[in-house]
Parts: structure tokens; C-alpha cells; sequence
């Protein structure tokens, strides 16, 4: 009797199944997708039902080669790639590369790497699921369809290298309108007014001003604001009604993959594609005391639904490790959203016996700190709520009404282990009132606290909140949040600001300008959701692909056609007439789009074919010489960041670096510290002896001496809020910086 072969995606995978099988099993893996349409032509035959010709991948027909000869031998040939659409077509290609028509291939899946998962997968092994085949068929060739029939317009109207996705291209729009929206904000001034008040022999508490005659109070500006501060200050002030209630807070449900993603954005500040990476690496499996095995459940999945044994160990957890108090009578149950697929457990440890102190030598800090976070949710959500002791008084001061509440923890509840991050700080703080106050009590005024504020716009998107936008939308699916995040960055059409808030670029707004217009419900939100349904509906069995490919090409073909026909239009369109004169005919030049950006071009091309860079029209004078013909030095942007040259120019074309007249820090270099542009277009500073000095910073150095170690330079961290500290290399020591005061002004004012 021979071997069987189980064939997988990655090493790790092959490693750790290999050592649960044993010797009756190979275990190979195929590195991933083996087949896929050809990169350099469109591969689908659109007048023939769409009929996709898939190619090998280059560099996988040795490791293809290896699996054929593998499978000769074989008795079975299982399939144990991803339990997900895209596994599922992995698997597909697979068989159809490796097998013969009389061999015996079967599909198994399991949600957890274990030796029980594995084992029983084995026993219950099925045929591939051909309605999953189809549904990934159908994403792969919608997506290839948009990719390589609208990019091309891209090429044509804006220019070369840039692309267009089916679903990229929506998050590069909820980008921009996110922008938008916070461009033409206009901020609204409004007053609060707090009041600090005591009682005899107690300490003082803060109150807020709610209403005046029972109607709640709206202040407008300043004058309002004395106006209702002097009032206050005249009445006599006394309790009217003190209210105590217990409120429940109930823990999290289990992670998701967008709630993960979230969290670790949040709490870790890991991107998304890190955050996959690293619990691919846990799903995929360790050693732990002498065994090989996952140490968490399949981590793409859209449901919060647990496996009843893993519910009876972790509350037999929670009794021992925590005491029965905080365990809940009956199980804490969690809906999954309609809209969700529902086809996997919610991301869960495989065992919480393996506490993350028990395997934390055995990880990467990376693996152990979102184990911790997975393990910690997961027993937090099966643990009874948190209580609190909520304290209500309300407070009369003549006609105005004023409100102080406090609470405290009656019973910690889950928050015992684990609470959840949030998106901002605007999460209940805990209060402190007096536990004896009472009705009527007369109180005193010691302090009237007016505070000016100004409405402020729609926060910029976070990894964490796009992908929360994402999933509320239904765009997209748990596997694709990272690629789209990852594409529409690599991309450039959006970057990050403060390396954590995300702006478009303005070739993404050019590009997402183009798109919205020409084909006004391919990148509409309804739209790409629906197509999202339909794929489901075609994995269910109760759609056609073919049918629902065709009536999606349909829906945008004719659009294309109009756009081709009228490119030049468009590119006209994208064009801006500056005041810049040619010096070569004496047009007004235009703002053109190329590769490397937008530049300003002669509109007499191809009579005149002259072009300059845009910055031109913006140039600072130094007070720096050319030491070549001792014109000013100017400052320039060009494609790698500003640089000083000479304004003789084009007589004189002497250039040289950005300078900021601060000696290289390194020992015994010498340099200068230059300002420079990474390619992906950020800000950093190094030294103008590079290479032989490899000197670099994100932040901006400060020619200023560190006063507790007496470093010579220190540097400037900037925040979202334009607001700066400065900082020591060497010892960290955090000091003011010089403007400190102007910094404040200017947060307050944003």
C-alpha cells in the first residue's frame, strides 16, 4: 500500500501537518497559487461565456513537476489548502495540473491546525466544492476584465503605469470623498460651560450646564457665554435629584478578520498586511511541548460563531483561573452579521490551556503580542458583563439645570483581562461624586469654567477605520483588506499622513476623478456591494457565473467605448492653464500629467516642445550664492525633494542639496545634513556623504544640545495635530521645544 500525498500552500503548513500524519502521509506544499491568467494579455475569451485560458506561473512548473511525480505514486491525493474561496480554487488548479483522470483526489478542510482537526479532516474528506471554484473564477475574471479594459483609458488620458481595480478603486473613492469633506468643512464655534462646585466638609465635583427653563442651552460665542456666567454666579444652586442605577457592559465577541485587523491597528499600530502575516504564521503552526500545531483558528472569516467544546474549555478556564463569579449561567451567545458568509469559526486559540505566558519564548514579540490580544479577547468574551454604579445629579442654579455624573466599578466583569481599544479618546471616563449627596443639599459655586470649542470635520480613515468602512459598505471580503490596502498604497494614489492617517495623493484624486465620471456605477459603493452579493449568491449555487460576469461587462462596456472615443477631450480636461509664460513662443503654458507627476508643458507641442518642472512657479529665494555665477540660490522640487538652485538658470544649471545647516552627527564625518524624498515621496533628512555615511531621520534634526546628556543634536516628532516635541537619540529624554506655545495655539485652533 502506498503513501498518500496532501498537498498544501506554504512550508509551514507542509511541516506541521507532516508531523501529525506521520509516515503513511507526503506532505508537499505548492507555494501558493500554481495557476493563473496570462500577466501580459487580458486571457479570458469574452465572446465565448468568458472562458478564462490559465497559464502556469512562472517559476512554478518545477514545483508542479515535483507534485506529478509525488502523485504517480499515490493512493489519494488530498487537497488541503486555505478552507476559503481562494483555497478552494487553489486546490482546483492544483488537481487539474498534477492528476490523472482515474486518480482518487479528495478535498479536506479544517478550521485549526491541531491533531484532532487534521485527522478528522481526513476522515471526512469531500470532493472540491465546484460553486466556490466558480465564485473565485468569477472575482478573478470580473477583476481582470476592469484591470485590463479600463487601465488602458488611464494610460491614454493621465499616463502610463497606472491601474484601475474593481474594488481599489471604491476605497481610493471613500478617500477622496473623505478629503472633500474635510476641505470644505467650515468649523462652528460653541461654548461649554462647566462649574466646579462643594459642599461643607466635602471636595469640590464639575458639573456641566445642560439647559435653561428645561430647553437645552446652545451658546454661540463669548458674549453668550458671560452673559450666562454672570447669571450663574448670582443664583443660589441646590440639588434637585440624585439617580443611582447599575449598568451592564457586556464584553466583545471574538475577533473577525476586520475586528483583529482593527485592534492591532489600533492597539499595535501594525498595518493590516503585517497583522495577516503574523497570524498567518500562528494559524499555520509552532512547536509547543514536543508537538507541532496551530496555535489559532483559520483567521479569515466574517463570523463570531465558537465550536461548543472550545465554549466548554474556556469557561472551564475562566472558573480556575478566575473563580466561578466570573462565569457567566449560560454561555454568552454573539450574532454574526446577515451579510456575512459565515463558513469559519470566529478567530479563537485552538486551546486556551496554551495561555500566552505558556508559549511567549517559543514566539517573535510580533506573534506573542497578537496571540495575546487573540487569547485574552476570546476568554474575555465568554465572561460575564462589567458592572457599573452610574450616579446622577441633577442640580438647579435658578432657571439653569446642571448635571454631574459619576460612576464606579461595582464588578470588573471581563474588563478583569481585556478591554476594547477604541478609535479616539472619547470613551466614558469614570467620574467621582460624593456617595452621600443628597436631595436639596445647598451647594456653592467655587468656579465657573467656560471653555470655547469648534466643531471639527470627519476624522482622516486609519488602517483600522478603513477597514471597518469596508466592511460596513460590504465592500470587499475578509482575504482582499489587505491586498486593497496594500495596492491602493503601493499604488500612490493615497499615502499616510503622520505614518498612520490616510490622504489621497493627487494622482489618486486625478485618477478617482476620472473613473467616478466616466463610469458613474462601476465604482460606486451600491454597485461594487451588490457584486459582492452576487458572488456569494454564485458560491451558493443560486447564481451563474457566467451570467452574473456578463451582466456586470455589460453594465460598463458601452461607457468605455464613449470614453475611448472621446480621450482626447478627456485629457484636455485634466489640463490647467497657468500664468507661467513660455520663454521659448510666449504661450501660457498648461499643467500636464506624467509619469513622475504633474509638470508644466508648452500647449504649441509638437512646435514648441518645451517643459519645466511645476515647482517652477513657486521658487523661495535663499540667501545662499551659486559660487558658479553668484546669482541667489532658489529652492526647488524635483522628483527626489527639494534642492537648491541657481535663478540664472538656464544660463547657469548649478544644483545642490537642500542643506539645513546642521553638521552630520556621526564621528569624525564631517558632513552636512541635507533634507531628501524617499520614492515614496516622504520627507527624511541624512548626510550629503552618502554612501560612506549611512546617517539617516524620519524626524527633522534640531541643531539644539540635549541639556541632560549633552547630545549635540536633538529631533522634531510632528503630530496630526501639527503640534511638536522634541526628543533625544541618546538618552530619550523628551524636551520642549522653543515654540511650544505657538504649537498649542495652533492645535487649539485646529
Amino acid at each position: 500500500m502506498g503513501k498518500s500525498l496532501v498537498v498544501v500552500e506554504s512550508p509551514t503548513k507542509a511541516k506541521t501537518i507532516n508531523k501529525i500524519l506521520g509516515k503513511d502521509f507526503v506532505v508537499k506544499s505548492c507555494m501558493g497559487h500554481v495557476r493563473d491568467l496570462p500577466p501580459k494579455e487580458l486571457g479570458i475569451d469574452i465572446e465565448n461565456g468568458f472562458k478564462p485560458r490559465y497559464v502556469t506561473i512562472r517559476g512554478k512548473g518545477k514545483i508542479l513537476g515535483e507534485l506529478r511525480k509525488s502523485a504517480q505514486g499515490a493512493d489519494t491525493i488530498y487537497l488541503a489548502t486555505d478552507p476559503d474561496r481562494e483555497g478552494e480554487a487553489i486546490a482546483w488548479h492544483v488537481a487539474h495540473a498534477i492528476s490523472r483522470k482515474d486518480d482518487d483526489v479528495r478535498r479536506i478542510l479544517f478550521n485549526a491546525i491541531t491533531p484532532k482537526a487534521v485527522r478528522e479532516s481526513i476522515e471526512n474528506s469531500a470532493e472540491l466544492d465546484l460553486q466556490k471554484v466558480d465564485a473565485q473564477q468569477a472575482r478573478r475574471v470580473l477583476d481582470r476584465l476592469v484591470g485590463y479594459e479600463i487601465s488602458p483609458l488611464l494610460w491614454k488620458v493621465i499616463h502610463s503605469g497606472l491601474s484601475a481595480g474593481r474594488v481599489q478603486s471604491v476605497a481610493v473613492r471613500l478617500i477622496c470623498e473623505r478629503d472633500r469633506e474635510i476641505e470644505a468643512f467650515e468649523p462652528q464655534e460653541y461654548w461649554s460651560i462647566d462649574a466646579m462646585l462643594g459642599r461643607e466638609g466635602g471636595d469640590p465635583f464639575r458639573a456641566r450646564l445642560l439647559s435653561k427653563d428645561g430647553e437645552k442651552l446652545e451658546i454661540a460665542n463669548e458674549e453668550q457665554s458671560n452673559q450666562i456666567v454672570a447669571e450663574l454666579k448670582a443664583q443660589t444652586i441646590a440639588v434637585k435629584e440624585v439617580k443611582k442605577r447599575d449598568q451592564l457592559r457586556r464584553p466583545a465577541p471574538p475577533f473577525t478578520t476586520s475586528t483583529l485587523q482593527q485592534e492591532c491597528a489600533r492597539r499595535l499600530r501594525f498595518s493590516v498586511k503585517r497583522t495577516m502575516a503574523v497570524a498567518q504564521q500562528l494559524y499555520e503552526g509552532i512547536e509547543v511541548e514536543g508537538e507541532t500545531r496551530g496555535l489559532i483558528t483559520y483567521m479569515r472569516t466574517d463570523s463570531v460563531r465558537v465550536a461548543d467544546e472550545a465554549i466548554t474549555e474556556v469557561r472551564q478556564q475562566i472558573d480556575q483561573h478566575y473563580g466561578g463569579e466570573y462565569v457567566p449561567e449560560v454561555p454568552n451567545q454573539y450574532k454574526t452579521k446577515n451579510s456575512a458568509q459565515d463558513a469559519h469559526e470566529a478567530i479563537r486559540p485552538t486551546s486556551v490551556a496554551l495561555d500566552p505566558g505558556k508559549v511567549k519564548d517559543l514566539l517573535s514579540q510580533d506573534q506573542a503580542r497578537i496571540y495575546e490580544l487573540i487569547w485574552k479577547r476570546f476568554v474575555a468574551s465568554q465572561m460575564k458583563p462589567l458592572v457599573l454604579s452610574i450616579t446622577t445629579v441633577n442640580i438647579e442654579a435658578g432657571s439653569y439645570q446642571l448635571r454631574a455624573t459619576g460612576n464606579a466599578i461595582k464588578f470588573p466583569g471581563f474588563t478583569l483581562l481585556y478591554s476594547e481599544s477604541k478609535d479616539d479618546d472619547d470613551d466614558d471616563k469614570p467620574g467621582s461624586l460624593p456617595n452621600d449627596i443628597a436631595q436639596g443639599e445647598a451647594l456653592r459655586l467655587n468656579e465657573v469654567l467656560p471653555e470655547q470649542h469648534f466643531t471639527k470635520p470627519p476624522p482622516r480613515f486609519t488602517e483600522a477605520s478603513l477597514v471597518k468602512e469596508l466592511e460596513a459598505q460590504g465592500i470587499g471580503r475578509p482575504s482582499t483588506y489587505a491586498q486593497i490596502i496594500t495596492t491602493i498604497l503601493d499604488r500612490e494614489y493615497v499615502e499616510k499622513v503622520d505614518n498612520r492617517y490616510f490622504e489621497a495623493t493627487e494622482r489618486g484624486q486625478t485618477v478617482n476623478a476620472l473613473l467616478v465620471d466616466t463610469f458613474p456605477e462601476l465604482f460606486n459603493v451600491a454597485f461594487t456591494k451588490d457584486m459582492e452579493d452576487k458572488l456569494d449568491r454564485v458560491e451558493e449555487g443560486d447564481d451563474n457565473w457566467v451570467a452574473t460576469v456578463q451582466q456586470f461587462y455589460d453594465s460598463w462596456k458601452d461607457h468605455l467605448a464613449t470614453a475611448n472615443e472621446r480621450r482626447k477631450e478627456l485629457k484636455l480636461s485634466l489640463q490647467e492653464e497657468s500664468d507661467i509664460v513660455c520663454e521659448e513662443c510666449g504661450r501660457n503654458m498648461v499643467i500636464k500629467w506624467g509619469r513622475n507627476g504633474r509638470f508644466l508643458a508648452c500647449p504649441g507641442y509638437p512646435e514648441c516642445k518645451n517643459t519645466k518642472p511645476l515647482e517652477e512657479q513657486g521658487r523661495v529665494e535663499t540667501d545662499e550664492v551659486c559660487d558658479q555665477c553668484s546669482s541667489p540660490m532658489v529652492v526647488k522640487t524635483g522628483r527626489y525633494g527639494r534642492f537648491l538652485a541657481c535663478s540664472g538658470y538656464p544660463d547657469c544649471k548649478n544644483v545642490k542639496p537642500y542643506f539645513l545647516g546642521i553638521q552630520c552627527p556621526e564621528d569624525d564625518c564631517g558632513g552636512q545634513l541635507v533634507e531628501k524624498q524617499s520614492r515614496k515621496g516622504k520627507i527624511f533628512f541624512g548626510c550629503n556623504n552618502y554612501p560612506s555615511c549611512k546617517f539617516a531621520s524620519w524626524d527633522r534634526p534640531v541643531d539644539r544640545k540635549c541639556s541632560h546628556c549633552d547630545a549635540a543634536l536633538l529631533y522634531e516628532k510632528s503630530s496630526r495635530s501639527s503640534a511638536s516635541t522634541l526628543y533625544c537619540r541618546v538618552c530619550n529624554t523628551q524636551h520642549e521645544s522653543e515654540n511650544s506655545d505657538a504649537n498649542e495655539e495652533d492645535a487649539q485652533a485646529a
